[in-house]
């Protein structure tokens, strides 16, 4: 091996040994470097160096080794990986020989930053800082998973999160060669044991495969199918939380089929293992499961072509160039929509994608078939509303993330109403449809709009016509532009009295009768018929004289 400046790059980011110039041995570390020179050239001493590897780091890294000056101290984990192929990680671990929480609070206060200790059983202590643009970042300071740096590598998950580099030197330590399962975009695990010491690992090997667009080696792969079972072992928020990181990220479809593949569902979403197979008439193309993987796919390029920053050189097709044309506008207020809160750990768009997931999770058990041949499938949409809110009790999500799911899954079919009629009736929701609409199915109404044109796509895929996807865009425009641009006239018009204004003049005692009237009454202004507050008193008395002789 010669170390000619042409030749040194393999070499990039590894440790070398060097006998009288020459490059004799490799390794991820100094030690490994030396050993395997010492194999071959044992009566020699050679010269163990590092083979600098082109990268930048966070600035974070050097305010912390400015605040920790001459400490042995390592930075780890995702943030290495993510530093190699030059991407920036929001949070940073470090880990430490020892007193990761005394150290912690030291680069708290040199940050003068926020501190709070993680976890006192594993002296682990994280500083919160604020970054330029506001957001938050994580600094997590630990002491070793083991007796040792290396040992603490080798308990880690993957190998390519089983990197270090060393503050002090600006060295990388790489003892499972991570760095060149990076280069080849491969997941491996660091022992044999890492999926049976942690099953979530499963899932996390699934979302980081979507997310760096790399693939599972084989024998990961083998050893993750075989500890499906264990994954109930697993607290339900953490297989949550690793769920909805991969319906938050790329390619959902492709990692909800290898869940299924590798046997997972009946320990994770035991619900959709009865949706392969069962069969769909016209104008279905697919079975219920890969329509439902289908609708995800296609929900994402939907959001992907009505982002802010996208460009319309990235539109590849008819479709998605119609859909930028149509309702493009709107790219800020979605960007708001999906950027509002329901649970501060949580995204509405992985809400999205849960209810995405579940939308036709009762067809299985609803399926009938009618005179004609046809499948039916009637009241799949209320009652798989249920089935997906049980889910989310079961993975105890907030409140609000299951009363926005449940109300996307049972409103589902709403849209595709509307599309029908105007396609064939030539018959646009009337300003009555729409108020109704956006009552009940409240914020989740602009949610179901997009569900509803993924799944038109997922339904008839390649035999979609330019015709009716301009009809499901045209309602899209239409709910959007009410729910936007006029929502005093049609979505929530501003109240021409109140309940106490109805009470004194109708002599009415407070219940739900007046209720009653006050919700009849914003129906009336949202349809037009009802402009002033003589015109709301008027048609009080009326609806109460109805009422009454009914």
């Amino acid at each position: 091996m010669s170390d000619d400046p042409q030749n040194v790059s393999p070499y990039a980011g590894r440790w070398v040994a060097r006998v009288r110039g020459r490059i004799v041995a490799q390794g991820g570390t100094p030690e490994q470097a030396l050993h395997a020179a010492q194999k071959s050239r044992h009566k020699e001493r050679p010269e163990i160096i590092f083979m600098p590897i082109p990268f930048s780091h966070p600035p974070l890294i050097d305010k912390v080794r400015d605040a920790l000056p001459d400490q042995e101290i390592y930075l780890v984990g995702g943030a290495v990986r993510d530093m190699l192929l030059n991407r920036l990680s929001p949070d940073l671990d470090f880990a430490l020989p020892s007193k990761g929480i005394a150290l912690a609070r030291r680069v708290a206060n040199a940050l003068k930053a926020d501190f709070m200790v993680l976890d006192d059983e594993r002296d682990t202590g994280r500083v919160i800082a604020t970054g330029a643009d506001g957001k938050r970042i994580f600094l997590d300071f630990a002491t070793y998973r083991g007796d040792s740096l290396e040992d603490d590598l080798r308990g880690r998950d993957f190998t390519m999160n089983a990197i270090a580099y060393d503050l002090r030197t600006n060295t990388i330590i790489d003892p499972l060669n991570g760095a060149s399962d990076l280069r080849a975009k491969l997941i491996r695990v660091c022992s044999q044991t890492s999926i049976t010491d942690d099953p979530v690992r499963i899932l996390r090997a699934i979302r980081q495969a979507a997310a760096f667009d790399f693939k599972i080696e084989p024998e990961t792969r083998k050893a993750m199918k075989q500890a499906a079972s264990q994954l109930p072992d697993i607290s339900p928020e953490r297989q949550r939380d690793e769920l909805f990181k991969i319906l938050e990220g790329p390619k959902p479809d492709t990692a909800m089929r290898v869940l299924e593949m590798l046997g997972l569902f009946p320990h994770l979403l035991p619900e959709l293992t009865a949706l392969k197979g069962v069969e769909q008439t016209e104008p279905h193309i697919y079975d219920v499961w890969e329509h439902t993987l289908a609708v995800l796919g296609y929900l994402e390029s939907i959001l992907a072509a009505l982002r802010s920053d996208y460009s319309a050189e990235e539109t590849n097709d008819l479709f998605t160039g119609l859909l930028t044309l149509r309702i493009g506008r709107f790219r800020e207020q979605l960007a708001a929509h999906f950027a509002a809160s329901l649970n501060a750990d949580r995204s509405v768009r992985a809400a999205l994608f849960f209810a995405a997931l579940y939308h036709d999770v009762r067809k299985p058990a609803t399926r009938s078939v009618d005179e004609a041949g046809r499948s039916r499938f009637f009241d799949h949409d209320v009652q798989g509303a249920e089935v997906a809110a049980q889910r989310g009790r079961e993975f105890n999500l907030s409140n609000d993330e299951i009363e926005r799911i449940q109300s996307i899954v049972k409103h589902h079919m709403r849209f595709h109403f509307f599309t029908s009629r105007l396609e064939g009736d030539k018959q646009e929701p009337s300003r009555k449809a729409i108020y109704r609409f956006f009552q009940e199915a409240g914020e989740a109404g602009v949610d179901l709009v997009l569900l509803g044109l993924a799944d038109l796509r997922g339904t008839r895929a390649h035999t979609l016509t330019q015709e009716t996807w301009t009809a499901a865009l045209d309602i899209a425009r239409i709910l959007l532009e009410n729910y936007w641009e006029k929502p005093e006239e049609t979505v929530s018009p501003p109240r021409l009295l109140d309940g106490n204004d109805l009470i004194r003049e109708l002599n009415l005692a407070p219940g739900r009768l007046v209720g009653q009237l006050l919700e009849a009454i914003r129906e009336g202004q949202a349809t037009g018929k009802l402009t002033t507050r003589e015109d709301a008193m008027n048609f009080a008395r009326e609806e109460l004289a109805r009422l009454e002789n009914d």
